[in-house]
């Protein structure tokens, strides 16, 4: 009896133990809320952060830049180029329990590419002419001309495969209920607040070591920071320069600091004046000491823009920088007919990018040396996204700071999706309005050639037309700065700016 007695106990501490250690919760502290969950609708990162870990893609684009499968096994070009098959994984279930079939795919697909649906991202895959089912799990996409940047395509968050049938029964409120394949499935979102998440056991691949997964939204640096310090949060993403020091005295706290393909920028209002003149934009571009900001807002830890995308993205080439030179900026504004220089308003997020007060104040500063006088308005980020999306007839956002992640590894998304005329918002995210006929004939050419090296030097090409033409004020690109707590093991933080808990565990 005492024997036993020592046997159940020891069999009661270790199920305990091990429900224990099954039943933990790894808390992610981002700078804002998610504005969807839906993926097809999704335009920001921290968004698809969270959506990273319900939804999952064809195709995955790697931390170290390759194109793998996914949800898919493998896909076949056709001779001419314009069929591709993919075939895809026969384990894959839905978090209700519905299995992942071709017809699943082909019905998402559909979902993605209807015009009716207005998707801003649809220009992805816009050359898809149709999607045919083969047989259960073999689908056929019919493209209307060679696409190069096809599979890199299939990577971007926004073409997740989701279930027709919870898209029809949940109807507007799909996006605040989603159901996708995922490692971890919906629980609840307190709008403004935390998104919850749980496990999902019948995941295909391999399970997480957490039970629960917490997203806060805590726009206030500080706050932020105070949460992973005290350990009411595992993660804090953008951690501010100045801090780093102290966060890493902690013998808890690590700073974690890796590049991203995010490119930080101003742009600028092409339809509104006095941005209409190419000399303004330059001296705009003339009158900010870019290297000053890197320097000193943080701390080195971002590299000044030499170009529209990043370094590590296939098609970057390095056309500029704008140096510092506040008395050719003058010499610009007098030339276009501002010898005064003029006043005009400089939109910045809250909370959304690393530094991005300071780093508007530090501009505004800058351009009223050369006689510019910008006032700055600030938003929350669901509320600036929806202002900053108007059409031209409604659109009174002068100049407005926005950071843009190439996601896809591939110049194709950093490129055409902001600068070619057919992608102006709202039905793209142009919202500099910027139209080059010569620049969307360079993209739609790099879009339709094999060549990888042709395709690099219409890419340098753009490259360099857009910074002669000064389209943008180039800042920087990010480093992403995240601060992780010890014991926590597998986190990913990817270079497309997602913080990834999939496979992590927490000791």
């Amino acid at each position: 009896m005492f024997h036993r007695s020592i046997r159940t106990a020891l069999a009661l501490v270790m199920a305990l133990t091990l429900t224990w250690s099954l039943a933990q919760t790894i808390t992610i502290a981002q700078g804002t809320d998610a504005v969807s969950l839906d993926p097809h609708d999704v335009t920001d990162s921290p968004s698809a952060t969270v959506v990273s870990h319900m939804y999952e893609t064809l195709f995955d684009l790697t931390p170290e830049g390759d194109i793998v499968p996914y949800l898919a096994t493998g896909a076949d070009l056709s001779s001419d180029g314009l069929t591709w098959t993919v075939t895809l994984r026969e384990d894959v279930v839905f978090h209700d329990g519905t299995p992942m079939t071709a017809e699943v795919v082909k019905g998402s697909m559909d979902r993605f590419l209807d015009p009716d649906n207005a998707f801003t991202f649809r220009f992805l895959l816009s050359r898809v002419t149709s999607i045919d089912v083969v047989d259960d799990y073999t689908l056929t996409f019919t493209l209307s001309d060679q696409f190069a940047p096809f599979l890199a395509h299939l990577t971007h968050n926004t073409t997740a495969i989701v279930l027709p049938a919870a898209v029809e029964e949940f109807g507007e409120a799909f996006n605040e209920n989603p159901v996708g394949t995922g490692p971890f499935s919906f629980v609840s979102w307190d709008r403004g607040s935390r998104i919850d998440l749980e496990r999902f056991d019948g995941y295909w691949g391999e399970q997480p070591g957490i039970s629960d997964l917490v997203f806060l939204a805590v726009p206030e640096n500080t706050t932020r920071m105070a949460l992973v310090e005290s350990g009411e949060a595992d993660v804090a993403v953008r951690v501010p320069p100045q801090d780093i020091a102290r966060l890493n005295a902690n013998p808890n706290i690590t700073v974690e600091n890796v590049s991203s393909l995010r490119t930080i920028y101003i742009y600028f209002n092409h339809t509104m004046e006095p941005f209409t003149d190419r000399r303004v934009r330059q001296a705009v571009n003339y009158a900010v000491n870019k290297d000053e900001i890197a320097e000193f807002i943080f701390g080195g830890a971002v590299r000044p823009s030499d170009a529209a995308i990043a370094p590590g993205i296939f098609g970057y080439t390095s056309v500029g920088p704008y140096e510092y030179d506040p008395e050719r900026a003058r010499a610009l504004l007098a030339e276009a007919g501002f010898p005064d220089g003029f006043s005009t308003t400089l939109y910045s997020p809250s909370g959304r990018y690393l530094q991005d007060i300071q780093t508007t104040e530090a501009i505004q500063s800058q351009l009223a040396e050369v006689g510019i006088n910008a006032e700055i308005e600030t938003l929350e980020w669901s509320s600036y996204l929806d202002f900053t999306n108007r059409p031209p007839a409604d659109n009174t956002v002068p100049m407005a700071m926005l950071g843009w992640g190439t996601v896809t590894g591939d110049a194709d998304y950093g490129l055409y999706a902001l600068f070619h005329t057919d992608q102006h918002v709202p039905a793209g995210s142009n919202r500099s309005f910027y139209s080059n006929a010569l620049v969307d004939q360079l993209l739609d050419d790099a879009r339709s050639t094999a060549d990888d090296s042709l395709r690099e030097q219409l890419y340098a090409d753009v490259l360099q037309l857009l910074h002669t033409d000064a389209a943008w004020l180039f800042l920087h690109s990010e480093t992403q700065l995240v601060a992780v707590r010890d014991g926590i093991e597998g986190l990913v933080i990817h270079p497309t700016e997602r913080v990834l808990a999939l496979t992590a565990s927490k000791n």
